[in-house]
């Protein structure tokens, strides 16, 4: 009779792989880095993952489709959401497995009416998107990203600054000469969100006076505002009034590198929730075989708000592609088998944790904590303080989870986000666990969570990815 091991010890992933292991960590990273490195908004996430879902035969779901085990769809909602489905051998109301995640990332926006001249400055007036220390967003190089529609109703995409040749765009700070009473501010009060405003230009436009009068000149002398309104018309047929209802998005300019004198680690900008949606994307996509259960990634926005509004999973979009697929399959929804369906569903709510920063010890339990390089993080709940927010998974689901990726040699460890009383957050598994699914959250530990730019390690998000495909795969309860 074999020895049971009565203790638990999570490991480090390099100390247990072999060489093609270590290759296969290798060259994801490769692929996760382009991708967060082009898909720095949600638009752009949901347009680079429809491409690798294209490549990998998913079709775009028609409401006369009749559906059969193999098929392979996607619905997008307004841009911001993208949901794939493989379909199943199983009867569907026997239930489904999903993996959620979400695709927006904290940054700033611009207000509704943005451009505003001071000091010889051109400059955007802004408001921050999600939790952020509103300090580490400046002076650091800048991208504008986004979309805005003319008086013809033309979309006009904007992307500017992370080609070579681009400007980048920038919020100054205060000079430490003069900085004495804002050293004496928290660090929430050093830099108000009033005071994140972008630098877009300085340079006044002037018009030909060759023939007026001094008094004349000086009224023809025409403001920065101006001057950069007139290269965007040119550039982009726009006007400021288009600024009204525009989506444009502040993020780091750059693209993602490695971090680390053994590359181990990627330093990148939405890494929160980008690390978990492209393992999630890759996951179904990697997928050959006719799956015994239909198959569902939802990547949705919102979730650093709180998934409000009609692209968060708050909207009914996800429920409305799962009635479409079930009207297709069976071919009728009958209320009773629809819920019997999602009662009878498994999923994963595929986001971050915090990972273990020995800088900042004090905020973590360190027997209860995430640490790099120890794998996919499984989290039996989440929330803040006493577990407000939470969504509790089972210990019974649980208990075969974590004994099915053992199964797998897949690495993972358990934890909490941080000490008890020190913060705490929450993902979009609340909103799953409602239809009385079995659901628990797990994915990558990160460093520097929500700054501009956040550090994990290409084990970890190997791991992850490594643990939702055999999730879809093979796992039952």
């Amino acid at each position: 009779m074999e020895e049971i091991k009565l203790t638990k010890e999570y490991k480090n992933v390099w100390e247990l792989i072999n060489e093609e292991e270590k290759n296969n960590i290798l060259n994801f990273a490769e692929y996760y880095k382009d991708f967060i490195s082009s898909a720095k908004t949600e638009r752009l996430s949901v347009k680079e993952s429809l491409k690798i879902a294209k490549e990998k035969g998913f079709t775009e779901f028609k409401t006369d489709q009749k559906l059969k085990p193999g098929d392979r769809i996607y619905f997008i909602n307004k841009n911001k959401n993208i949901i794939l489905y493989i379909i199943g051998k199983n009867d569907i109301e026997k239930g489904i497995k999903i993996l959620a995640a979400h695709i927006d990332s904290p940054r700033i926006d611009l207000k509704p009416n943005p451009m505003y001249e001071d000091g010889n400055l051109c400059l955007f007036d802004t408001h921050y998107y999600g939790g952020i220390k509103k300090y580490q967003w400046t002076t650091i190089p800048l991208a504008l990203y986004g979309v805005m529609l003319n008086k013809e109703n033309k979309i006009i995409e904007i992307g500017i600054g992370d080609d070579q040749n681009d400007p980048v765009f920038y919020i100054s700070d205060l000079l430490i000469h003069l900085a004495k009473d804002q050293m004496n501010k928290t660090l929430a009060e050093g830099v108000s969100a009033e005071k994140l405003n972008i630098i877009i230009g300085s340079i006044p436009l002037i018009k030909n006076t060759e023939n007026n009068n001094e008094k004349d000149k000086q009224k023809n002398n025409l403001s920065i505002k101006e001057n950069i309104l007139k290269i965007l018309n040119e550039k982009y047929e726009i006007s400021e009034e288009d600024f009204v209802g525009a989506e444009i998005e502040a993020v780091p300019a750059g693209k993602a590198r490695d971090v680390g004198f053994d590359r181990s680690l990627i330093l990148g900008y939405g890494h929160d929730d980008r690390s978990c949606s492209y393992a999630a994307l890759r996951a179904i996509t990697d997928i050959n075989q006719v799956p015994e259960k239909t198959l569902c990634v939802a990547l949705v926005d919102k979730e650093e708000i709180g998934s409000y509004g009609n692209t968060g999973l708050e909207s009914n979009f996800f429920e409305y592609t799962l009635l479409e697929v079930f009207n297709s399959l069976k071919g009728e929804v009958n209320i009773l088998s629809f819920k019997r369906m999602l009662n009878s569903s498994l999923g994963i709510s595929a986001d971050v944790t915090a990972g273990f920063d020995p800088t900042y010890a004090e905020v973590h339990d360190k027997k209860n904590t995430y640490f790099i390089n120890k794998g996919v993080g499984i989290k039996k709940y989440t929330g803040s303080r006493g577990k407000s927010g939470a969504s509790d998974a089972n210990a019974e689901f649980i208990s075969k989870l974590r004994n099915f990726l053992s199964s797998k040699n897949i690495i993972w460890q358990s934890g909490e986000l941080g000490k008890v009383d020190q913060g705490g957050g929450g993902t979009v598994a609340f909103l799953l666990a409602r239809y009385n699914m079995e659901i628990i959250d797990m994915g990558v530990p990160v460093l520097s969570m929500h700054s501009p730019l956040e550090v994990i390690s290409k084990a970890d998000l190997y791991m992850t990815y490594k643990a939702y495909k055999a999730f879809l795969e093979d796992f039952n309860i």
